[in-house]
């Protein structure tokens, strides 16, 4: 249940950085920045729905505060930081350097995200049982 709607959610992510590049490409500058922009908002409410809701449930019912929550948070903190390049590149119409700061985030993300799917969402479902259909309602509900 977790595994399907923040997968989803990684999924929806890659579309809208796929849809800032190709926009890029063609040089649609000032669609590629907002489309960017909404990929840099849509990546950061997905990394604070796990920090803010999820490890945090997974943490009080593991009693595991290191492990894979820790390294995710980690790895959050890298992409982040890529993230700002990307977007301090943009601001100074550095295209090159965007696309090439956005290789190495783009390498980062998909095996942050992979490491995810594959291992830690499903050890969440099993984890919170019965009240993962709840905390994907309130994981649905959160705000930018």
């Amino acid at each position: 249940m977790i595994l399907e709607f923040m997968r989803d959610d990684h999924r929806a992510c890659d579309h809208l950085y796929t849809d800032a590049e190709n926009a890029l490409s063609a040089k649609k500058i000032d669609e590629g920045k907002q489309l960017f922009g909404e990929f840099y908002r849509a990546t950061n409410h997905h990394f604070d729905r796990e920090e803010r809701e999820l490890f945090i449930a997974f943490e009080k019912r593991t009693g595991m505060t290191g492990g894979p929550t820790q390294m995710m948070r980690y790895e959050h903190q890298q992409l982040r930081s890529l993230l700002e390049s990307m977007q301090k590149a943009l601001e100074d119409n550095r295209i090159n350097d965007f696309f090439g700061i956005g290789e190495s985030m783009m390498i980062m993300l998909q095996q942050h995200n992979m490491k995810e799917e594959q291992m830690l969402y499903p050890m969440i479902d099993r984890t919170l049982e019965g009240d993962a259909e709840m905390m994907v309602q309130t994981l649905k509900e959160m705000r930018e």
